[in-house]
């Protein structure tokens, strides 16, 4: 059994007399596609429950509701959230928890106030520990009657969400918000008793908090605190108050949640978050840290995991108790279960791009660019089978080709998978030797073999479709997934031999030059320059608008621009190149024109779809579909939650 392989990883523990079935926790995410108004309350729906119930059928020991508010009219970050102190909210909150423990699984509910950045969106007065200003919005002290007023707040929502069947509460109180407001010393220089410099002082109201609520509660109902170990920023507390605030915290708080960093701090979101450009685990640090000071409370560490053998060895050597996972459970819920079956090589292993906070924040739900089932877990769970089986053609290899042929082939469809190329991936593959892409390159090595072991598709490499060879395939339906090509920008000397593709730049580094000048501040623009730094060249992006685009993905621009900053990369907005020498890009702005010098000058300014090739092919077949950058260029999201969308409705209504 792969319990003795990880047999840490999943030992049973009590806690507060609450049984985990394993050390895996999936981490508080909060879901925003909720039903509702400001003035009357937003509830959750019966999606939100689809979701959380996913986690729990995947096998994490317990699931955290993330971003349940205890102050309706203070407390509140922003929009679509759900409320813990609105009383009309029991029965939206009773189907989530039931959701998760009628699976065996520990339900958390995760409480929260933002302090001195509530209201944001509200225009209502916002409170903190001291006056002061945020962004030119006024913030009032918290006097002594508002403190003790919260203190009985978190009270009374931890006792809601327990009579709403929730099992624990998890109290934030890092990344910024309230409590960790109340910690920082440079923050909070009050001269009462919640404050100051005396970390007995600052932590007392996350002291208080967890002696009322185990007032309310009693003893048989576990409480966590998540806490920032460091806030990662100047300006932000380090290691040696986290310590000294989790020692405060001990046994008063039965699992103290170790993370880092600050939400509303662009410089370190992605260390609370860690980006693709950070280790895995990266934060465990400050968890091992913490475990050392601490004898009663169980230590959970967070941060990027999704190595089994790495939160195995977390756990056997003592530098925490439980494993929490966020993006990795949204990428593959199963992962739990797929670790304690043996079938590691099956997890679809999460590449830390944010495209799913991205999708949540601006869309309500999570989106997964490598697992097209997530968002879509209500659907999942009442999907019907395909009622006619048929033939399909996917023509393309790339990314949502094969998506399409794996769901197509799920359903029970004939499938024939053709490819030009000599291998499956797609455009993708010429960032294989990427270091920060490597769980990319992984998802597609998965795929790949996934495709060639599946007996219901028929696969055909170095394959090129024309309509002729497309009818005599006698399909009932085709699929063109064709892609897109470099566009190759009109300008003078762009066929000189210093010259190059973005494609030809990632699989051929070594033929760069010391410096290079890129056109095009796209994502494959600022990734092929963060790539090149890391190789030790000096890079220049030259981009004709007046933002570098990220594609939709507005989190994992903020780790770009951390890694811009790193490396020194020379951005330069609203620049359009004149002409291109073999001394560099002649290039003007407002400033007039201007020579950036460079050995090597490589083209990022967008792809073609190849629409021609796929229109070609539609009347070879009674059915058929386009997808992904052969419709439209956009993202690996999107091209796979097309090809998921369109195989998955391929003869599902008779017709």
């Amino acid at each position: 059994m792969t319990t003795k392989k990880y047999p840490h990883l999943y030992e049973p523990i009590s806690v507060a007399g609450c049984l985990f079935s394993n050390r895996i926790i999936a981490s508080a995410t909060g879901y925003l596609d909720t039903v509702g108004n400001r003035e009357d309350g937003f509830y959750h729906t019966p999606y939100a429950a689809a979701y959380y119930e996913r986690l729990a059928i995947g096998g994490a020991g317990m699931v955290t509701v993330g971003s349940c508010y205890i102050d309706k009219k203070y407390g509140d970050f922003g929009n679509y959230h759900v409320f813990l102190d609105d009383p009309q909210s029991i029965h939206s909150f009773y189907h989530i928890a039931n959701s998760i423990t009628r699976h065996g699984k520990v339900a958390s509910a995760e409480i929260i106030h933002c302090g001195l950045y509530s209201n944001r969106a509200t225009g209502e007065p916002s409170y903190g520990p001291i006056a002061m200003e945020d962004n030119g919005r006024p913030i009032y002290e918290m006097n002594e009657e508002y403190i003790l007023s919260l203190i009985e707040r978190f009270a009374n929502a931890a006792a809601f969400a327990k009579k709403c069947g929730f099992n624990m509460v998890t109290i934030h109180g890092g990344h910024g918000w309230l409590i960790s407001q109340f910690v920082n010393p440079k923050l909070n220089t009050r001269k009462d008793r919640w404050g100051g410099a005396p970390i007995e002082n600052r932590a007392r109201l996350a002291v208080e908090i967890c002696k009322a609520i185990r007032k309310k509660v009693g003893p048989k109902f576990p409480i966590e605190i998540r806490i920032s170990g460091s806030e990662c920023y100047e300006g932000g507390y380090g290691i040696d108050e986290g310590i000294a605030l989790a020692q405060q915290l001990d046994g008063y708080a039965d699992l103290i949640h170790v993370s880092a960093g600050s939400h509303e701090r662009d410089e370190v979101f992605t260390i609370t978050h860690p980006s693709m450009f950070l280790d895995e685990g990266c934060n465990s640090v400050y968890a091992a840290e913490i475990k050392k000071h601490v004898s009663q409370a169980k230590v959970v560490t967070v941060g990027g995991f999704s190595d089994p053998g790495l939160m195995e060895e977390i756990i056997a050597s003592g530098k925490a108790d439980f494993v929490a996972m966020a993006r990795s459970l949204i990428a593959d819920p199963d992962l739990p279960n797929k670790i304690r079956t043996g079938r590691e090589n099956d997890i679809i292993k999460c590449m830390r791009c944010l495209s799913c906070f991205s999708t949540v924040q601006t869309y309500g739900k999570f989106y997964c660019a490598i697992n097209p089932k997530t968002g879509h877990e209500y659907e999942e769970k009442f999907d019907i089978p395909a009622a006619i089986k048929k033939k399909v053609l996917v023509v393309g290899g790339g990314i949502g080709g094969m998506q399409a042929a794996l769901t197509c082939a799920e359903r029970g469809h004939e499938v024939i998978l053709c490819e030009k190329q000599s291998r499956l991936g797609g455009v993708l593959r010429c960032e294989e030797k990427v270091s920060f892409k490597k769980n990319l390159d992984r998802y597609l090595n998965a795929q790949e073999r996934a495709v060639q072991e599946n007996p219901a598709i028929t696969l055909h490499l170095n394959t090129t479709v024309t309509p002729e060879l497309a009818k005599s395939m006698k399909a009932d339906v085709i699929i063109a997934a064709l892609g897109a090509h470099p566009v190759k920008p009109p300008i003078k000397g762009i066929d000189g031999k210093n010259v190059m593709a973005a494609e030809y730049a990632y699989e051929n580094p070594e033929e760069t030059g010391s410096s290079v000048a890129i056109l095009g501040g796209g994502l494959v623009g600022v990734e092929l320059g963060i790539f090149l730094a890391q190789l030790g060249k000096k890079i220049t992006i030259i981009e004709m608008l007046d933002e570098l685009n990220h594609g939709g993905n507005h989190l994992h621009a903020k780790g770009l621009a951390v890694e811009i900053q790193k490396y020194g990369i020379n951005v330069n907005l609203e620049t359009k190149a004149l002409e291109i020498t073999d001394k560099g890009v002649i290039a003007e702005n407002n400033d007039g024109q201007k020579l950036f010098e460079a050995d090597t000058v490589i083209y990022a300014v967008g792809q073609s779809p190849r629409q021609e090739e796929a229109m070609a092919l539609h009347d070879c077949a009674p059915e058929f579909y386009v997808l992904g950058d052969c419709v439209s260029p956009k993202n690996i999201t999107n091209a796979t939650s097309a090809a998921y969308e369109i195989a998955r409705t391929i003869g599902r209504y008779g017709i």
